[in-house]
């Protein structure tokens, strides 16, 4: 049977599309690869694909941050040292940050987007079968509320 091989890229309904490119683009280091006044979307990559993420005008009246998709998720090369650092400039930049997670297989945190879109920077310690085996286990634990004790959260 054919399979899907992967998510491709997420589309977040945003008040500005050109605002939120720079935000995304300034504090999370994404390249701006394109904008389409047209379609009212900025269309933003990390780098290796054409865009990871589009950013799309938000139709007149929405209640941003509301019901939909829950969070995006974005994982990053290397460890609890680049978590931290990254942890430490999106909370420089005044982003809401929601919590952070110990969740077995990965670390990470939670933080809220101009626009209330929920997102999670997160790295991954476990891989391949072991990482397999570990969400197979009935008995993983996998409690979003578990502290990250590398930079656990302050009230903001």
């Amino acid at each position: 049977m054919a399979r899907i091989a992967r998510v491709s890229h997420v589309v977040l309904n945003v008040s500005d599309p050109e605002a939120s490119a720079e935000w995304y683009r300034d504090v999370l280091g994404m390249e701006w690869m394109n904008y389409s006044p047209g379609l009212g979307m900025s269309f933003m990559s990390f780098g290796t694909l054409d865009h990871d993420m589009a950013l799309m005008k938000a139709p007149e009246g929405a209640e941003l941050g509301s019901p939909g998709l829950a969070h995006t998720a974005l994982c990053i090369d290397g460890g609890e040292e680049e978590l931290k650092e990254i942890y430490q400039r999106i909370k420089a930049s005044g982003a809401k940050i929601d919590f952070v997670a110990d969740h077995g297989l990965t670390k990470s945190f939670y933080f809220f987007d101009p626009d209330g879109n929920r997102l999670e920077v997160f790295y991954q310690h476990m891989h391949g079968e072991e990482a397999m085996n570990y969400m197979r286990n009935a008995g993983a634990v996998l409690d979003a509320y578990d502290e990250l004790e590398a930079a656990p959260p302050t009230a903001d």
